[in-house]
């Protein structure tokens, strides 16, 4: 039934959001970062409904840990299609996601993260990935976080995919905090018996920030990897949580 229930909330959430997309153009006209804002909060508030039908119990942690006057960037494993619907309903700054291409094909959606300041990268094109990278540059030094997920698609099991290095150069070009974000047990909740929404415990964590210019030149080398264990030791501290 949490299916059907989720299903029926996403159509009315459909119908709303055609005068809401007006509504966010309007706003936009006279500032961008209102729009975004706004946006945000409206997507966060419809995950919350959407987490609440699924029986979706959330722990979050380590929030103090990031910085509230500058744009970070959020860098976290991969495990689920509602990793984006726990951390987005979690993050305190405003932050666009970085999704596959695919994702811009899709009606709705795509309208949203487009007012969110979300990226879709081509993990097959080079030249277009590495564009997407300078887009997020840019958003940084203008004020908006990003939130990445360096593996490139879903992990299968508890072993995390390599980190994809080229990521970090968004921090690395800016100088900005990465927040390592560790998401426990979100494959509980749909992808362990797809097709059916399972009720879930999951845990987030946000760890401590780190600035690449304070690291070491070994560390700065292998950025991907030193945040990449960070995040997996966190994730095996958590396992007693859920």
């Amino acid at each position: 039934m949490r299916s059907v229930f989720t299903l029926i909330f996403l159509l009315i959430f459909f119908v709303i959001s055609i005068p809401l997309f007006l509504i966010e153009l309007l706003i936009g006209r006279f500032s961008h970062r209102a729009m975004v804002a706004s946006s945000q909060k409206i997507v966060v508030g419809a995950f919350y409904v959407i987490l609440f039908i699924c029986g979706v119990k959330r722990t979050v942690l380590g929030l103090s840990n990031i910085p509230k006057k500058e744009s970070v960037l959020y860098v976290s494993n991969h495990r689920s299609y509602f990793d984006i619907l726990v951390a987005y309903s979690t993050v305190p700054t405003l932050t666009g996601f970085m999704a596959k291409k695919e994702m811009a094909k899709i009606p709705f959606i795509s309208w949203w993260m487009r007012f969110l300041q979300c990226f879709f990268l081509d993990r097959e094109d080079i030249k277009q990935g590495l564009k997407t990278v300078l887009k997020a540059i840019a958003q940084i030094k203008a004020g908006y976080s990003v939130f990445i997920s360096p593996e490139g698609t879903r992990s299968q099991g508890d072993e995390m995919r390599p980190f994809k290095e080229g990521s970090f150069k968004i921090a690395e070009k800016t100088g900005c905090a990465i927040i390592p974000v560790s998401i426990s047990n979100t494959d509980a909740i749909f992808e362990k018996h797809l097709p059916w929404v399972h009720h879930a415990h999951v845990v987030i964590e946000y760890g401590k920030p780190i600035y690449p210019k304070e690291l070491s030149k070994e560390q700065q080398k292998f950025l991907g990897s030193y945040v990449q264990d960070i995040i997996r030791n966190t994730l095996t501290k958590n396992v007693e949580m859920i």
